[in-house]
């Protein structure tokens, strides 16, 4: 929890879905396998499902055919902050700024997501771009890919945030870290989490 204010179901979810490059972790063996994820939130906000794939032929498929329960982790933007930055007092100590998200969740294997999982994730990373691709693009070959994963949707059963944004420095030692990290989407993280502590 920061220092300021508790995190939100507004902040994860952002946060998945500003960087939705997530290991899973499961159970049996302490497998991990990166996938970007889309989360889905119910009508308050909050984050109440997963939606991914896997390439079949993971190993971890069978893992979590066995047991479900897996740990997805995304890291948000993170930095190493250096004294050098620090105008304002001499023993300042360095320090590492992050945001960080752990879900708990239940898999669910469902053949019939394949399509839904891929189209969903590629128009989400394609919007905004001057000429977004499409998978009509691969014509017959996109059939073949589809084939080669398997979609799941998890049930989010636990979130566990940790944003530790500069919520503890002092409002100027804060103000050198921002000017530091100018421009920086660690920097737009830092403001969200000290809105009323600076100017910048």
């Amino acid at each position: 929890m920061s220092a300021c204010r508790p995190w939100t179901d507004r902040d994860v979810v952002d946060l998945i879905d500003a960087h939705p490059l997530a290991l899973l972790v499961s159970a049996r063996g302490f497998l991990t396998t990166p996938l970007p994820m889309l989360v889905e939130a119910d009508a308050s906000g909050r984050p109440v499902t997963l939606l991914g794939h896997f390439a079949r032929r993971n190993p971890q498929v069978e893992l979590i055919r066995a047991d479900p329960r897996c740990c997805f982790l995304f890291l948000g933007p993170h930095g190493y902050v250096s004294p050098e930055l620090i105008t304002t007092t001499q023993d300042w100590a360095p320090t590492w700024n992050y945001a960080f998200v752990r879900i708990v969740a239940d898999v669910a294997f469902d053949e019939a997501l394949n399509g839904e999982a891929i189209q969903r994730l590629v128009e989400k990373m394609e919007h905004g771009r001057s000429r977004p691709w499409t998978t009509a693009e691969m014509g017959e070959r996109y059939e073949r890919l589809k084939a080669q994963v398997i979609g799941f949707r998890a049930a989010v059963v636990e979130v566990d945030a940790r944003f530790k944004l500069g919520q503890e420095e002092r409002p100027e030692v804060l103000d050198d870290i921002l000017a530091g990290f100018a421009g920086g989407d660690l920097a737009g993280w830092m403001r969200r989490f000290n809105a009323e502590r600076t100017a910048r």
